[in-house]
């Protein structure tokens, strides 16, 4: 069954619940389960802290929505459109006192390069992989009339600006894809099948238009071997996950099954799993990934744009919704997107 983008409101659902989850895992992150259940009690009942506080992945989540209707409100989505505002908006973000939320090292050093008149190319972090690179892709997942092309140029060009690891690429392309799926209507049970197609498929594509020369920061003898390192790693974890998504047990920590999160295939993984194993219940998933030992803020985060784009807006209750940081523009966003 498919329903509708504007029925369900799939873009106000995945923004929301990315922005809980977020909320949701802030208290929790760096902090082991048997530690989180002694201060918090059990994970099943995990409450959303009274100010709705998020982190970067929030902020960067925005970020990256601003830089794309600036892009769009000048014509078609193309690297020549987003990269000024993206740009931009990524050292805003850098330069801002709100930017307080333990930010990770590689968004810091590259929005730091990015300052400065070189090439963003040359400002990306070529070997770091980690899950900055795609705890914030989810708005080119949710914006509608997109080709497949300006959708995964657009989330690995984001990517790039920080992270230019090729794995943190294709984590991030993945991502979006997800979430454009199952804002789409996609059945969650055969969502992991089309992931690994999709990743098969694009095994060899390196995105010239979107990404230029960056490939020759790596080591790599060229552009299709760059590629390849990602992708191959992206379909190790996501076969890892196909062959527990039916298995897993509920009860133990999903990182213990896709790993802890910090990097970006597995931040996509665990943040899969932890929606998979429950689909129909979007608190559920988003109390059990902010209930981990790894980075429970972006683990909880993707979970909870999975499950919005699934279920819609209304499968955050308003008495979470109402409370969460930045709530007005995320609500714009998903009007935007949704109409």
């Amino acid at each position: 069954m498919t329903t509708t983008r504007g029925t369900k409101q799939g873009a106000t659902g995945a923004l929301i619940g990315l922005a809980l989850g977020d909320a949701l895992g802030l208290p929790t992150e760096f902090i082991d389960v048997p530690r989180i259940i002694s201060w918090y009690g059990p994970w099943r009942d995990l409450a959303l802290p009274e100010k709705g506080r998020v982190t970067d992945d929030t902020q960067m989540t925005l970020a990256f929505a601003r830089g794309i209707r600036t892009a769009m409100d000048r014509g078609v989505l193309e690297p020549s459109r987003l990269l000024a505002p993206l740009r931009e908006e990524y050292v805003a973000w850098y330069r801002s006192p709100e930017n307080n939320r333990a930010p990770g090292r590689t968004c810091l050093t590259a929005c730091q390069l990015l300052t400065t008149d070189r090439r963003w190319q040359d400002a990306s972090q070529i070997h770091s992989k980690g899950c900055g690179a795609n705890m914030r892709v989810a708005p080119v997942g949710l914006v509608p009339g997109l080709s497949d092309e300006q959708r995964a140029g657009a989330a690995q060009l984001q990517a790039a600006l920080t992270h230019g690891h090729p794995t943190a690429l294709a984590a991030s392309d993945l991502t979006a894809r997800a979430v454009h799926l199952l804002a789409q209507g996609a059945d969650p049970a055969g969502l992991v099948g089309r992931l690994r197609s999709y990743a098969y498929e694009n095994r060899d594509r390196y995105h010239e238009h979107w990404l230029g020369d960056l490939w020759t920061r790596a080591q790599d003898p060229d552009a299709r071997h760059f590629v390849r390192r990602g992708w191959d790693e992206c379909l190790a974890v996501l076969e890892r996950l196909d062959a527990v998504q039916r298995t897993a047990d509920p009860e133990l920590d999903p990182c213990a099954y896709t790993g802890d999160g910090w990097i970006a295939e597995e931040a996509l993984a665990t943040g899969l799993l932890c929606f998979l194993l429950f689909p129909e219940e979007p608190l559920t998933a988003l109390r059990r990934a902010a209930c981990t030992r790894g980075d429970s803020d972006s683990i909880a985060a993707l979970a909870g744009a999975f499950a919005g784009a699934h279920l819609g807006a209304d499968a955050w209750p308003e008495e979470w919704a109402g409370r969460v940081e930045y709530h007005s523009e995320l609500i714009t966003f998903g009007a935007l997107w949704d109409a």
